[in-house]
């Protein structure tokens, strides 16, 4: 799928005014490629962005791991020692850990 240099530099300043997945959807279907195509290309530019995923109130997401992982840090023991800990729902084990974090 090659692009010619004319059309790269669309693709990319119509990018750049919008970086958005939208913007992307409208340059696959303008040029009958794939978004996939256009996201490889963005990206061999050097332009794309790639979205950030975050939860539902907007924080970087966690696993009950890496929460049960930085528990056994704060407590100075090993994360082995709380096998099991991370079946817990992951609200008890934010509220475990910022009453740790108060001490």
């Amino acid at each position: 799928m090659n692009y010619s240099k004319e059309i790269t530099a669309k693709m990319v300043e119509a990018y750049q005014q919008v970086p958005t997945r939208e913007t992307v959807s409208k340059l696959a279907v303008e040029l009958g490629k794939s978004e996939k195509s256009v996201i490889g290309k963005l990206s061999k530019e050097g332009v794309y962005i790639r979205s950030v995923y975050t939860t539902k109130t907007g924080e970087k997401p966690v696993t009950k791991q890496e929460l049960v992982e930085e528990l056994a840090e704060k407590l100075e023991i090993d994360a082995k020692d709380l096998k099991g800990l991370e079946k817990a729902p992951k609200t008890t084990l934010k509220i475990l850990l910022e009453g740790i974090c108060k001490e």
